[in-house]
């Protein structure tokens, strides 16, 4: 009994898959993909040798990957077959686990962003600075309020990552009076935040420049035990001069790409 039960779970993923693969060829027309219409279609949809065309591999290949065979594909074959196919994010991660591959990181498959409602949602937030960081800590969307804040729009893309910031941007850090508060509450949540996670290259890159930059970040990082933990900065000088403190909310946006949104909440009180 134990040898055949993985035997028919494997099977009925193969054929899901298949079923999985069908489905999404049949829900697109030739047009949608920029594809010249041809006459003489008896079913819906793409065929495979043109999903095979757009994704770039062979076509039987893909027709052995579509009809469930006990074949090897790899992760860059599953991601152009997923760009083929318009497979939005969650989609995606799901062909991913038919195939019996853990899914890609986030960015492999498309740039982090947020939907139109998302970022409405941000610009109606118009007295609390609000952004949306991914996984890496990197901000992917934020408004006004934020951008006066925390400058996210006079950064390059590269550089609105909330870990560079605290630790490689001195003119952030003179702004912070608690800097050492702060980022070591960042870094605290932030080591959290990677338990479990795929070991993306992306930020093992991040959390080696950033040890070779600061000795700090390095010992942070490295300490197993540490009290306290935020996604948000503190206490921050704003433009005016005026200090201000925070308390922060934090709500996921999407799960699949690790998007969370941080709201800022003035503490005024405690303002200076």
């Amino acid at each position: 009994m134990s040898n055949r039960q993985p035997q028919r779970s494997l099977a009925r993923t193969r054929s899901d898959l298949s079923e999985f693969l069908r489905h999404h060829r049949a829900r697109l027309t030739p047009a949608d993909v920029g594809l010249p219409t041809r006459g003489g279609r008896r079913t819906p949809g793409l065929r495979r040798e043109e999903v095979a065309l757009l994704a770039g591999v062979g076509l039987t290949w893909y027709t052995w990957f579509e009809q469930g065979r006990d074949i090897q594909v790899s992760e860059s074959f599953l991601l152009n077959v997923s760009k083929a196919l318009r497979l939005d994010d969650a989609e995606c991660c799901h062909l991913f686990l038919l195939a019996h591959q853990r899914p890609p990181p986030s960015q492999a498959y498309q740039p982090a962003s947020v939907s139109a409602h998302i970022q409405q949602l941000l610009d109606d937030l118009s007295n609390r600075p609000a952004y949306v960081f991914n996984l890496r800590w990197g901000v992917v969307a934020w408004n006004a309020a934020a951008d006066d804040l925390l400058d996210f729009g006079g950064r390059n893309p590269a550089e609105r990552n909330l870990m560079q910031m605290m630790f490689a941007d001195p003119d952030m850090r003179r702004r912070l009076p608690d800097w050492r508060e702060d980022a070591q509450r960042l870094v605290a949540q932030f080591r959290c935040d990677l338990t479990g996670t795929p070991d993306e290259p992306s930020i093992r890159t991040l959390i080696d420049d950033l040890k070779k930059l600061s000795p700090d970040f390095r010992r942070w990082m490295e300490q197993p035990d540490m009290t306290g933990y935020s996604r948000g900065i503190g206490t921050i000088v704003a433009q005016s001069g005026e200090r201000l403190r925070f308390q922060h909310e934090v709500l996921t946006v999407d799960e699949h790409r690790h998007l969370r949104m941080v709201v800022y909440f003035r503490n005024e009180a405690e303002d200076g």
